[in-house]
């Protein structure tokens, strides 16, 4: 199966960092009947009283409304969403192209479900979203295996 590579808007806040903050951040936006397919929720590198929540998607009237009673904003960086069909590696392969390419990542989340990978990479810049985009359309999806050859009767 090809890769899916989607340019997304991560919402972004930083808060306190205490049990309950992220069930806190998310609980306007469960009332509101948000679907969010990326949640990451990580304390602050040096920093051990401060945390940030990221979210996405958020659309719509009630939903964006939603989000900012909890504090979040649009994070203001480039950010990819990208799934497709693992293989044993692959993390290897697309991060060896990435760097090449001389692309320095903000960061990279990825996971595996069922054979199947989903990753959310933060950029610096446009720029490199749209290098990083054409890597992982190129190299992000699994090798294809050569057809067995036809024996001979």
């Amino acid at each position: 199966m090809a890769v899916a590579v989607k340019k997304i808007t991560l919402w972004r806040t930083e808060v306190e960092n205490k049990p309950g903050m992220l069930a806190q951040t998310l609980e306007p936006l469960a009332a509101a009947g948000a679907d969010l397919q990326v949640v990451m929720g990580y304390r602050i590198p040096g920093q051990e009283t401060r945390a940030v929540i990221e979210i996405h998607p958020v659309s719509g009237k009630k939903i964006t409304a939603a989000a900012q009673s909890a504090g979040l904003s649009e994070a203001g960086f480039p950010a990819l969403l990208v799934q497709g069909d693992n293989e044993p590696g692959l993390g290897h392969k697309l991060s060896k192209a990435i760097a090449e390419a001389g692309v320095n990542l903000s960061f990279m989340v990825a996971q595996v479900l069922e054979g199947r990978y989903s990753a959310v990479i933060g950029l610096e810049n446009e720029e490199d979203l749209k290098k990083v985009s054409s890597i992982v359309r190129k190299v992000g999806a699994p090798a294809k295996k050569a057809a067995p050859a036809k024996r001979k009767k």
